[in-house]
């Protein structure tokens, strides 16, 4: 009886900014946790100091996931570090974890705790866009990796392998350049202006027009996974329901899929029945343990 390696036995499991459900999203005790769980992989977003330096936030401001507040861009490295990037979660840490201060990181710091894990682990770099720095993000973030030792044309860095994210088609295309595009991923989602007014507290004007722009990405993005341009399709499990019928025509063409944020049981159990080669999870123990 032979196998279909195109169907995998089960999805690989990436830990969405660490173990994000147990430890404040994107820092050390997220990334241990994550690692300690059996996670396959983990997954972090980028943006960049006001220093060039690549961070491991998620959002442009800094009130929402530390004691600061401001924009991202406008801080220096050192004044980052001062922050408080873990009280927000109300959880304690254990000691092995690294103390409070100990919690933010940069790219080379997450890098270092995955090299440490002493076996095989995938990281998918998701580069957040709008940035002030626009696709220098991409360049800075290259060139970072480059620095450690990554290989471009395996996409491996020691026992790292690297994948690039975005839902940006200007970044995805930007990335093509260098990066063979089986490693690049292009994110889709649908756009709920609603949502996007509640979330960036903008007006009904200011939020058509942002939602306007969103849209038109969203369509150039699903043109490059229609068109075969990156190696991986990256919808939300919202957009894998809504869109069956286009998730199989992409799933039929080859694309490799890595499907967020899923955390539910009955949502694991459709991406695996489904054949989804990737699932990011808030809970890669839960996961892992359901699969």
């Amino acid at each position: 009886m032979t196998t279909d390696e195109s169907v995998p036995a089960r999805p690989l499991v990436y830990a969405h900014r660490g173990a994000s459900a147990a430890f404040a999203e994107h820092t050390r005790a997220a990334y241990l946790r994550a690692l300690a769980d059996g996670a396959d992989g983990v997954e972090c977003d980028v943006q960049l100091s006001r220093d060039q330096h690549v961070v491991l936030l998620h959002d442009a401001n800094l009130d929402r996931t530390s004691d600061g507040t401001g924009p991202v861009a406008e801080r220096t490295i050192d004044e980052l570090r001062r922050l408080d990037f873990s009280s927000w979660k109300g959880v304690r840490i254990p000691e092995a974890y690294g103390a409070r201060s100990e919690q933010f990181l940069t790219l080379p710091d997450l890098l270092d705790l995955l090299r440490e894990s002493g076996r095989d682990i995938g990281l998918a770099i998701e580069l957040k866009h709008p940035s002030p720095y626009q696709l220098k993000l991409e360049d800075r973030v290259l060139e970072v990796l480059r620095t450690e030792g990554w290989d471009p044309r395996t996409s491996r860095l020691g026992n790292i392998s690297i994948t690039f994210m975005s839902f940006s088609p200007d970044a995805v295309r930007h990335l093509c350049k260098t990066v063979p595009s089986k490693y690049i991923c292009q994110l889709v989602d649908d756009i709920n202006v609603s949502e996007i007014r509640e979330v960036w507290g903008l007006g009904p004007l200011t939020g058509g027009a942002v939602a306007n722009v969103l849209r038109a990405a969203q369509l150039e993005g699903e043109r490059i996974i229609n068109d075969c341009e990156v190696g991986m399709a990256g919808p939300g499990i919202e957009y894998v329901r809504e869109h069956a019928r286009t998730v199989q025509r992409w799933l039929d063409s080859g694309r490799r899929f890595r499907v967020w944020t899923v955390d539910a049981e009955n949502d694991v159990a459709l991406c695996q029945g489904l054949g989804i080669h990737e699932i990011t999870t808030n809970k890669p123990a839960h996961v892992l343990a359901q699969l």
